[in-house]
């Protein structure tokens, strides 16, 4: 059954595997935990991997009970080949993994997905070997996790910590560019994803977890060890004798819609996020006024200073937001933006003077303190009007944006697929 959400920012995936009793726990304490704290629009995928119990039956169920769960059925079994398919299809912007037994606190997973949203990152993984990490497990699985990870580190060179943790979190537009490159669908699927991932310049970033070893674990630790040896003796084989590509993938990355890099359309945390960030930059805005108004009120008059000490934090606040906030990168629009921050400054400076001249006819003695703390209510209101005014400007532009990728000219395709016969026939001169 597909969820009624066309377009979540969050698709978190449970492959399961004849795990008729333990499912639907879940699954509602996974959903009941997102209703309650995850601001994201969010859908939760159970990935059956050929239960032969009735796993299938009760997630279905609990996707026609529970309005944001989904399921995915495969006919093979494999981890991997289940996270593979659901990531790639998904139409969420970020696409998680968790364990069934939900052995990772769940607090982890806005720390989790939260650089993805942003852009910043473009892949996520929880580790249980940071110093930060609170960790419950038997000292034979703990010496095996560091033993492995120990190994990865000293013949493939990766950097990340704990490439076994499940609890992993990556962004779509790269998941469909990675993962193709992925040959393992069982456990190993997860460190070849890594590590490729890392050779090819993606940027990893790591969560120190709070982890409970589930005891009723399934896992055949020797079966699953010699898997992953077998794989990494792949990996080593493959970078070295140079048969795993990694240009494609390094190409995306370098050249990542130009227009997604340059001028993000919408923050991709959404409203909350761009209000958190407007309301940083404001407070900085804010003490700069103070600090520019104090000094030039010592030789000038109230007027003056303040129509000073607003213009300089206007320009600079709305570059600010430009590039913080609302994620716009480069020239584009900045002339148009800066008119509407001007704008806006000039409904804060018809805020503030008439403030100024009302506190004079009440108080014509008025303190220069009190005159501040006129000035700051009257510019706080003045910051409402500009942080509208902004997100008006940038959510038409990101409009434009996305027309424009979706329906590039001519020349730009034509560059493209010079560039991609430019690099076919490298590869093939190799």
């Amino acid at each position: 059954m597909e969820n009624t959400l066309s377009k979540p920012i969050l698709e978190i995936v449970i492959p399961v595997y004849n795990e008729e009793h333990t499912i639907e726990h879940a699954v509602r304490r996974l959903n009941a935990y997102l209703d309650e704290w995850v601001p994201y629009s969010a859908i939760i995928t159970v990935a059956d991997n050929a239960s032969t119990d009735s796993t299938l039956d009760v997630a279905e169920r609990l996707s026609r009970e529970l309005e944001r769960v989904d399921v995915l059925h495969l006919d093979q079994k494999g981890r991997g080949r289940a996270l593979k398919q659901a990531w790639t299809e998904s139409r969420a912007e970020v696409a998680v993994y968790m364990d069934v037994d939900l052995s990772t606190d769940l607090r982890a997973l806005l720390p989790l997905v939260a650089p993805l949203i942003s852009g910043h990152s473009d892949l996520a993984i929880g580790t249980r070997l940071s110093r930060h990490s609170k960790v419950v497990r038997g000292p034979k699985r703990e010496f095996i996790s560091r033993s492995y990870n120990a190994i990865l580190k000293s013949t493939l060179a990766v950097s990340f910590s704990d490439a076994q943790c499940g609890f992993k979190a990556i962004r779509t537009d790269v998941a469909r560019t990675l993962l193709p490159m992925v040959e393992d669908n069982n456990w190993f699927f997860d460190t070849e994803m890594l590590v490729i991932g890392s050779r090819a310049g993606l940027r990893i970033h790591e969560v120190p977890v709070d982890w409970v070893d589930d005891p009723d674990s399934r896992v055949d630790i020797a079966a699953t060890a010699m898997e992953d040896l077998r794989g990494i003796a792949r990996l080593a084989k493959g970078f070295s004798k140079g048969s795993i590509r990694l240009e494609d993938l390094s190409y995306a990355v370098a050249h990542r819609t130009a227009h997604e890099r340059e001028a993000m359309p919408e923050v991709r945390s959404g409203l909350l996020g761009q209000i958190l960030r407007f309301g940083i930059i404001g407070a900085a805005s804010t003490l700069a006024y103070m600090v520019l108004y104090w000094a030039l009120r010592m030789g000038m008059s109230a007027q003056v200073a303040n129509f000073l000490a607003l213009l300089i934090t206007a320009v600079l606040n709305t570059a600010a937001n430009r590039r913080f906030t609302f994620g716009v990168k480069g020239g584009q629009g900045a002339l148009k933006h800066h008119l509407g921050g001007l704008a806006a400054f000039g409904l804060g400076l018809a805020l503030t003077s008439g403030s100024l001249f009302l506190l004079k006819a009440l108080h014509a003695e008025a303190h220069k303190g009190l005159e501040l703390f006129v000035l700051v209510v009257a510019n706080l209101v003045a910051t409402l009007i500009r942080f509208l005014t902004l997100r008006l400007l940038m959510n038409r532009d990101s409009r434009h944006v996305d027309e424009h990728v979706a329906h590039p000219d001519e020349d730009s395709e034509d560059r493209r697929l010079g560039a991609s016969l430019d690099r076919e026939e490298a590869g093939q001169a190799r």
